[in-house]
């Protein structure tokens, strides 16, 4: 009994200093970029150089994702298909625009409740335990229900008589694909997070 407490007591000490240690390197590699941030502006600046953002910075844009801007993207998306349904004659394709437009809008609400979640997620936590792989996952799910929203939308039109209602329901399923490979890229970036202890907790994901 006694050989387990100490074995307990000695594990529990372990992961405090891995932990304390992280924590510390964490401030110390926040604390350097800060500073390097800092003189390089300076160096850019006394160059008599004017930018409007740093390579870094444009790397860092890349890989963010505007949730409000989805949500207005997938506005327009159900506002077109709404149009078209009004002019549509046929009942049942007319019924079925209108369940894609209203599922996808809220597929846009619940992606950008995970995406806000996942940027605001505790930047030490990321550190030390990775992304949020639970509502990276959510939003894997999501794009999944896209596509197959898309596909059958994508039949649908093959079957609409008329040419410009296709022509316009073909340009809305490109938009949104647009959509998808940006989030795509906004969770291959934060799975590329590095973590002290991310590979553990994907483990139990």
């Amino acid at each position: 009994m006694e050989r387990i407490k100490n074995n307990l007591l000695f594990t529990l000490s372990c992961i405090l200093v891995i932990t304390v240690i992280a924590s510390l390197t964490f401030f110390a590699v926040a604390k350097a970029e800060q500073n390097y941030g800092r003189n390089h502006e300076i160096g850019e600046n006394n160059a008599g150089t004017v930018k409007n953002a740093t390579s870094e910075d444009e790397d860092e844009d890349e890989n963010e994702f505007d949730a409000d801007e989805h949500l207005n993207k997938v506005k327009d998306f159900k506002h077109e298909l709404l149009n078209i349904a009004d002019r549509e004659e046929d009942e049942e394709e007319k019924e079925e625009i209108k369940d894609i437009a209203d599922e996808q809008d809220e597929s846009a609400s619940t992606t950008a409740r995970a995406i806000e979640k996942i940027e605001h997620r505790n930047k030490i936590v990321t550190f030390l335990f990775g992304s949020d792989y639970k509502n990276l996952g959510a939003l894997r799910s999501e794009i999944v229900k896209t596509r197959n929203r898309l596909d059958q939308l994508d039949r649908l039109a093959e079957r609409i008589q008329n040419a410009t209602d296709t022509a316009e329901i073909q340009s809305q399923i490109q938009n949104l694909e647009q959509e998808m490979i940006k989030i795509e890229n906004f969770i291959k970036a934060q799975e590329g997070k590095f973590s002290l202890f991310g590979w553990l907790v994907k483990m139990f994901q």
